[in-house]
């Protein structure tokens, strides 16, 4: 909610400061008349324009407050840079990034013979990881055999190496390849 609300306040602090932009350009090409130029200051001053002067106090005051929002958020320290899996120990805290999990993942199941093309995502869940994994067989061997190993060699390898339980390893064998075996032929 906090990210939509900061997009919206920087879309409207882009549309204000381009029009102080055009209208600054406007002026310093003198396009405004100078009459009525020096009609507006003189209203804003005396206060014979009360809407005028009520408009300018508000957009200048939601132009600094958005000013000062921005400042803040450019200078708060954000936690939530990549994210990870969290783990506390005696010694300490332990981060471990979504894609270090995955890039493991990734290893194991390419030592796997008849994979070629990987893919994988990482979701966390309460029971641990879930590991889904988007693959190209050979077509030369059996495909649950084939998932089967990649399955349990992804959950041993990740669970050796992080010391996180993996809940589930999913595999979806999205295509074959076709491998060419042309006989040559002599005549």
């Amino acid at each position: 909610m906090i990210r939509v609300l900061d997009k919206l306040l920087l879309f409207v602090y882009s549309l204000a400061i381009g029009a102080v932009a055009v209208i600054a350009f406007c002026a310093g090409f003198n396009w405004f008349p100078e009459d009525w130029l020096n009609n507006l200051v003189h209203n804003l001053y005396n206060g014979t324009s009360e809407w005028l002067q009520v408009t300018v106090i508000a957009v200048s005051a939601a132009l600094f407050l958005i000013s000062l929002r921005f400042f803040y958020v450019s200078l708060r320290r954000s936690n939530a840079s990549a994210p990870s899996i969290d783990q506390r120990t005696e010694f300490g805290d332990i981060r471990i990034s979504l894609e270090t999990v995955e890039n493991l993942a990734l290893k194991a199941a390419a030592r796997q013979r008849g994979v070629k093309d990987l893919r994988a995502r990482i979701h966390i869940s309460e029971a641990g990881i879930d590991i889904s994994l988007r693959a190209i067989a050979d077509g030369e061997s059996s495909i649950p055999t084939l998932t089967e190993e990649i399955q349990r060699a992804v959950k041993e390898h990740v669970e050796e190496i992080t010391g996180i339980p993996v809940a589930t390893v999913s595999v979806f064998v999205a295509n074959i390849i076709q491998t060419a075996n042309f006989k040559s032929r002599v005549e």
